[in-house]
């Protein structure tokens, strides 16, 4: 995997360091620069063109939403993940609205923290299905009028059936027997033939067609 260049922001110094320092342990991510306010990572962005961005939440200035939905509409490439104290699943549903791919939370540990941005830069994050279900209803429903009946190969419902059910690619390829890379192949294959953008506007489709209650094959 390629280097991750990391623009951290938090308008909190000891934040700001404490971030760095478990990126730091990860040789994939580069923190190329920092920020304290929404509207300095909006200008900084623009500068540095980062890979991903870690964003505060609540910040003086801009929060850290509404820089998101700017970020992403200038820079739709960037990744950005919203890091917060708070647990309030409000705000997640929130920064996912604003384009944000994903949420951690300050007080987790820093070995989970690299797991998941891991995740997330490789596009292998997994959602819980408790949580699936929770953000599905806050999303408008994804654009399936065009999609013909069972457009899916048997293989491809096998894997949007595990996506739907919470696994990463990895698991679905030790599950099947395949390579990370096969599956996340198909994972574009199965988006693009259902016109579809993300893993959770497929978990949707695959809750509302049904597909997501059948037996997963071990």
């Amino acid at each position: 995997m390629e280097l991750v260049r990391v623009l951290v922001v938090d308008d909190h110094a000891h934040a700001r360091e404490a971030i760095c320092s478990i990126l730091s342990e990860d040789s994939l991510f580069e923190v190329i620069g920092t920020a304290s306010t929404g509207l300095e990572a909006l200008e900084l962005t623009g500068q540095w063109m980062p890979d991903l961005i870690l964003m505060d939440v609540q910040m003086p200035d801009m929060d850290g939403l509404e820089a998101t939905r700017q970020i992403k509409l200038r820079f739709p490439y960037v990744i950005i993940v919203m890091v917060t104290v708070s647990d309030d699943v409000t705000y997640l549903f929130e920064a996912l609205k604003q384009g944000a791919q994903g949420y951690l939370l300050k007080n987790l540990a820093p070995s989970t923290w690299l797991e998941y941005l891991r995740a997330i830069v490789s596009d292998d994050s997994p959602l819980s299905k408790e949580l699936a279900y929770r953000i599905l209803q806050e999303f408008p429903a994804p654009r399936t009028e065009d999609v013909p009946d069972n457009p899916l190969t048997t293989r491809e419902l096998e894997i949007l059936q595990w996506v739907s059910a919470g696994y990463t690619n990895r698991e679905i390829a030790d599950q099947l027997g395949i390579s990370d890379q096969t599956v996340k192949n198909h994972l574009k294959n199965i988006l693009q033939k259902l016109h579809l953008e993300n893993r959770v506007q497929l978990t949707r489709y695959a809750l509302e067609s049904g597909l997501a209650g059948r037996k997963l094959r071990k």
